[in-house]
């Protein structure tokens, strides 16, 4: 194989990778409605409407009457909610 044809090969790769990169963080940053953030986390939506009332849950939007979510913030708030033990934190 040429070193020409190896060039764009390897120029061909790295384009796919920065679109699959871009493609994932447009996942993240994506709104989702509350339904789907419920689903998410594996909880109900009357639990995030709870959360949301007493300030514990995740970050939200409220654009008008609407309430989204961006999936990185749920991701975010989950992650900050690991433990390694039922016993204090």
């Amino acid at each position: 194989m040429s070193i020409r044809k190896q060039k764009g090969q390897m120029m061909n790769q790295t384009i796919q990778t920065k679109a699959n990169n871009q493609a994932a963080l447009d996942y993240l940053d994506g709104f989702i409605d509350e339904t789907k953030a419920a689903d998410f986390l594996c909880q109900s939506i009357r639990t995030l409407q709870k959360w949301r009332v007493s300030g514990f849950g995740p970050q939200f939007y409220k654009p008008g009457r609407s309430v989204r979510y961006r999936r990185r913030d749920l991701s975010d708030w989950a992650e900050t909610r690991m433990r390694k033990n039922t016993s204090g934190n």
